[in-house]
């Protein structure tokens, strides 16, 4: 099962000797000839050679003494992918000796530096392919176009539901209670102010490690062109799109005065919605062509009301209100976006919609884009309502949450866990959702994300933790709604609870009915906190069993694992995640701690981070994490720049997201940091999308 990093480069990571020679040739601070024979000649013999050039048998397929100093600065991602394997100490593997740290660090800052004069040579970013809007997207922005007081409709991937208003960024402060819903609560969650008889259009599908709005995901069929049309019809003809629920109608929908001039009051009513609806100012001919069809329409009798209803449709349908996209430029490298193009970046990624008028005048005026202006105009999203769309969407699909919902333990091992005909997951899901809109409107540091002192529990939730529930809990039997749940801010005090990480959301839905799934939990986390996505194992790998076969029930889960790692493609990908997941074996398939298994044997947590931090427990293990800070910043940092961008990230990113994490740690890590210094950095402002020949 080998990582998504070193599957490609397992070879080529093992010959780092071979591979600084070539860096000392094309970098700037070559050392001299007596620094390759006392240094890189004894570790290129000692690391590389005999598995990857002096034998027939060549490992992985590649000869490291066909490597040229010329090609390597033409191959960005393969020296991205050296960097990581080399900075993440996933190479060499266990079983050779080890590189001095010194070495390691010489190697990987040379790299770097081969990467950052590469990217400067030409500086390309990987193109965003046009794109329609997902459906979470759709809703929000017919919502913001017509300034409905409902939603459009019913959208079971949020995954939590607001009541009583809690969310009120401009606060500054969350609130000490909050009363909230959850998905899997059923269809009581779905009865929400909504347009009568539209229907959703299929849910969007989400990039394997990635997001839901990615441009390579979001096609448009014929098909569904066609029911785009019929969606727009739907949606102004619903008896329930009236004056009382559509903010702009008198303003737009109710007919003029008797005498008015129905050409330019048309003009005055359509100009700025359709640039609100495409984005950007529309030209005259654009304008002229939806008057024309509105005046043949009235003029064949339409009512005017019906009129406007119809070209309001026609605007949603429309392939340039659907579709994201950067306009193409003269050149084959980076340029930067325009304003307008900056202001559709910025409201779809805070607010998954479409730009409001502010953010579009000062676009259109070209003023967007100078940095006090951009600043404040951040701050200002940062701290309005919409941003809960942002909580809506991208902590939980970062975290990976909605698995949860088809996690099924055991109802015979773990009765506890269901209630009625609810489960205690209907609660997890909520307390890290909730700490993450915590950390985001009261601008903490990010490491408040791996180890808080605060969290959100509701009654049910204290109980179904056990031994770690809050101190503050005088919780003695289960109780909480099923329709509107009350969530409490409790502190957390003791070190095992807290953060993502160890939240019982996280330790359900990374195990099986029967047994926890290190190597689920393991994979998550290099995932989610380090942006470091291990490959599938080989189709041939059989899964572990949840239950021991006769003759190993004595044995530990990391005993019957270690099975799995002497096949030598699974090796070195267990290397990796193993030491991740059994940290977290002490919190069983419901989240509740342990100390032993069902056969009596101690629970083992002890392994080592990145080869450096050795942990004995899940606290040392946090603290391990927490000394990695900085590698977290960078992976968080990257996790919101590929939201943002709606793409997967490329070799000339990552020297973005150095400068970004660096920024982040000048200011004490706080998360609203963070989110600006993606925002200003030069792959959110930049393109690359060169006019087709």
């Amino acid at each position: 099962m080998p990582n998504h990093a070193f599957q490609k480069l397992s070879a080529l990571a093992i010959i780092v000797p071979l591979l600084l020679l070539a860096c000392f040739f094309c970098s700037a601070a070559a050392s001299d000839a007596d620094a390759f024979t006392e240094t890189l000649a004894p570790a290129l013999k000692q690391h590389c050679v005999k598995c990857h050039g002096a034998n027939d048998e060549i490992e992985g397929d590649v000869n490291l003494l066909a490597v040229r100093a010329e090609g390597l600065s033409q191959n960005t991602e393969l020296v991205r992918g050296l960097i990581d394997v080399l900075d993440l100490e996933e190479m060499p593997p266990e079983d050779e000796p080890p590189l001095d740290p010194k070495l390691r660090r010489k190697l990987v800052s040379e790299l770097k530096a081969i990467l950052q004069a590469a990217v400067a040579e030409k500086k390309a970013f990987a193109h965003t392919p046009i794109r329609r809007m997902n459906r979470f997207q759709y809703n929000n922005a017919v919502i913001d176009l017509f300034d409905l007081k409902c939603i459009v409709f019913t959208l079971p991937e949020r995954m939590v539901r607001e009541h009583k208003g809690y969310f009120q960024p401009e606060t500054g402060r969350m609130a000490e209670v909050v009363s909230v819903g959850s998905r899997p609560l059923g269809k009581s969650q779905l009865i929400e102010p909504r347009l009568a008889g539209v229907a959703a259009f299929p849910q969007d599908l989400r990039a394997e490690h990635g997001f839901d709005n990615r441009g390579d995901h979001l096609s448009l069929s014929p098909l569904l062109m066609e029911a785009f049309l019929a969606l727009g019809q739907s949606i102004t003809q619903s008896p329930d799109f009236v004056p009382h629920n559509v903010g702009i109608w008198q303003t737009f929908f109710a007919a003029p005065a008797d005498d008015a001039d129905l050409d330019a009051e048309l003009r005055q009513r359509l100009k700025p919605f359709l640039s609100r609806a495409f984005r950007r100012p529309v030209g005259d001919d654009v304008l002229d062509r939806y008057v024309r069809f509105t005046l043949r329409q009235l003029t064949a009798g339409v009512e005017w009301t019906d009129a406007m209803k119809s070209i309001a449709a026609a605007t949603i349908s429309s392939p340039t209100f659907l579709y994201l996209y950067d306009r193409s430029g003269d050149s084959t490298t980076a340029q930067a976006v325009d304003d307008l193009e900056l202001a559709s970046r910025l409201s779809f990624f805070l607010w998954g919609s479409i730009p409001d008028a502010e953010l579009l005048e000062l676009a259109a005026a070209g003023q967007l884009k100078q940095p006090e202006t951009l600043d404040a105009q951040v701050a200002r999203m940062l701290k309005d309502r919409k941003l809960k769309r942002f909580c809506d969407s991208f902590p939980a699909q970062w975290l990976q949450l909605e698995r949860i919902i088809s996690s099924v333990p055991n109802p015979q091992k773990y009765p506890e866990f269901y209630f009625a005909k609810y489960r205690d997951s209907m609660h997890m899901m909520i307390e890290p959702l909730l700490l993450f809109e915590t950390v985001l409107i009261e601008n903490h540091p990010i490491t408040q994300l791996i180890d808080s002192d605060f969290t959100y529990r509701s009654v049910l939730l204290e109980d179904a933790y056990g031994e770690l529930r809050s101190e503050s809990s005088d919780i003695q039997k289960r109780g909480g709604g099923v329709t509107v749940l009350e969530f409490r801010r409790v502190p957390v005090s003791d070190r095992r609870s807290g953060g993502v990480i160890t939240n019982a959301a996280v330790m359900t839905m990374t195990s099986g009915p029967d047994r926890t799934q290190p190597i689920t939990r393991g994979a998550w986390i290099a995932t989610a906190i380090f942006n470091n996505p291990p490959d599938p194992p080989p189709a041939d790998v059989p899964p572990l069993g949840e239950k021991p076969p006769a003759g190993e029930e004595h044995l530990t889960l990391r005993e019957r694992l270690s099975l799995h790692r002497e096949r030598s493609d699974c090796k070195g990908c267990h290397e990796q995640i193993d030491p991740l997941g059994f940290a977290l074996e002490n919190y069983d398939p419901v989240g509740r701690w342990r100390s032993q298994y069902e056969n009596g044997r101690s629970v083992d947590v002890a392994g080592t981070l990145f080869r450096k931090h050795a942990f004995k427990d899940v606290v040392e293990f946090k603290d391990a994490v927490l000394a990695e800070k900085d590698r977290f910043t960078r992976a968080l940092a990257g996790h919101l720049l590929s939201f943002g961008l709606a793409r997967e990230l490329s070799a000339p990113d990552q020297i973005a997201l150095d400068q970004i994490a660096a920024a982040t740690a000048d200011d004490g890590y706080k998360i609203q940091t963070l989110i600006k210094e993606v925002i200003r950095s030069e792959p959110f402002q930049s393109k690359t999308n060169p006019k087709a020949e």
